[in-house]
């Protein structure tokens, strides 16, 4: 009946963290239970005693740039990354790649590239920009999981941002389907101090500012209330809107929202001019504000987080330079993300039971996939960790394409033992073991 058996002392169930077996079959947990069954055999039965047993991690919010761009990343090592991390499921952003995902052509050449390289499963998201309207159905029965917009320029000139108008035709549509709609959320306008010297971070910082946030956050409550579209906030990093979208989550909207990794681990402070691998956008601001971020988080005004793996070649990250208006922004970081937000998180005392929220049931919810719980009826998608044991970031260690990261020398906690996808052990402590098993996931 089962075609295996995971026992162990530290399971984390949606009861919380206890002794329990999980039954597996055909990649689904069929039963937890509070011991091994009679009818199975003792070869299909792992015993992790004291390790961690986690749903494997969900991240919604990856740039792979296939095809066409895959001098920055790949399907390949952004998944092989991945795998190694925890990383069970990815969602792939439309952007970077060429050509974008905002046609249904666009979209079945995307499918065409991943389909033999995925060392995890992976949805992908569409893109919207002003003029494809038309394309939004067919996306949606080719089998997009949602679809993302900018309010500012994408830093892709393919990717252009949509205006209210634009968003006032697209949004009923992808109401009709309950498909969330992701949205970066910066409103710019020509009010921001001018950047005078293109190395300070101090700069860098303000020409961004919180207020850009705002704006595109108090445009996209308006128009969730207006179209009753599910509206995503990706990547926020202003505390300034928390207000606002608390109060929109108590009318009842159905509003979501995500921070990254990097906005809970780093603060500006800390950051020293010319330090361009800590470009992102919006930036990563003061420590205060980055500190109501973590409130908001543990009160669930934030749903989750979500690393908004962004990579690109080091030339484009102007490392020598040190010049922020030229550096692309974006932080790689994807093979981190548990270890990241656990060790950030275990500073603050928060129980590793909320990492089974922040990085599994929650984003799965955006996406609407019966994974990140170790439950009946879920994917057999698990990692298994140690949170107390810890390592340090190197570039031999990880497998981005590029190992340009902020996260280089820093010391973590939780180290990634195994990862299991669907029911199958496909990494062991360091060695990928069933290459290329990962699967498309479409609506």
């Amino acid at each position: 009946m089962f075609d295996l058996a995971i026992s162990g002392n530290k399971i984390l169930t949606r009861d919380g963290l206890q002794r329990a077996v999980v039954l597996v079959s055909h990649g689904r947990i069929v039963d937890v239970a509070p011991a091994l069954p009679d009818n199975i055999s003792p070869d299909n039965i792992t015993d992790i005693g004291n390790r961690l047993l986690m749903p494997g991690v969900i991240d919604p919010h990856v740039h792979i740039n296939e095809p066409g761009r895959t001098e920055w990343e790949g399907f390949e090592t952004a998944t092989r990354s991945a795998i190694t991390g925890g990383i069970t499921t990815l969602v792939d952003m439309p952007l970077n790649a060429l050509p974008v995902t905002t046609t249904v052509k666009a979209f079945e050449q995307k499918l065409a590239v991943a389909a033999d390289q995925l060392h995890t499963s992976c949805g992908f998201w569409g893109g919207v920009v002003p003029g494809n309207e038309k394309e939004i159905p067919g996306l949606i029965d080719k089998g997009v999981l949602g679809f993302k917009a900018f309010l500012t320029h994408s830093g892709i000139d393919d990717f252009p941002n949509v205006t209210a108008a634009d968003l006032e035709k697209i949004m009923p549509l992808i109401a009709e389907s309950n498909l969330p709609l992701l949205v970066h959320c910066e409103l710019s306008d020509d009010t921001a101090p001018p950047v005078t010297d293109p190395h300070s971070y101090r700069q860098y910082l303000a020409s961004r500012p919180a207020r850009w946030e705002d704006a595109a956050i108090a445009l996209m409550i308006q128009l969730c209330e207006k179209y009753r579209c599910r509206v995503h906030i990706v990547h926020l990093s202003a505390a300034s809107s928390i207000t606002p979208l608390r109060q929109a989550k108590e009318k009842g909207l159905p509003i979501t929202v995500e921070t990254a990794q990097h906005y809970l681990y780093f603060n500006a402070e800390t950051i020293a001019d010319g330090q361009t691998q800590f470009k992102c956008a919006p930036p990563i601001r003061d420590k205060v504000n980055n500190e109501q971020l973590w409130e908001a988080l543990q009160q669930g005004i934030i749903d989750f987080v979500a690393t908004d793996h962004s990579p690109a070649t080091p030339a484009l990250k102007q490392l020598e330079s040190g010049n922020f208006s030229k550096a692309w922004g974006g932080i790689a970081s994807l093979q981190l993300a548990l270890p990241v937000l656990w060790t950030a998180a275990r500073k603050r005392n928060i129980p590793v039971t909320a990492m089974a929220e922040w990085l599994g049931a929650a984003p799965a919810r955006l996406a609407g996939l019966q994974k990140g719980m170790i439950a009946k009826g879920y994917s057999a998608d698990f990692v298994i960790w140690d949170p107390e044991a810890t390592f340090k970031v190197t570039e031999g260690i990880l497998h981005h394409k590029h190992k340009v990261t902020p996260y280089i020398n820093e010391t973590l906690y939780g180290v990634v033992e195994q990862t299991y996808l669907g029911g199958r052990l496909v990494y062991d402590k360091g060695r990928l073991t069933a290459p290329h098993t990962g699967n498309i996931i479409l609506r």
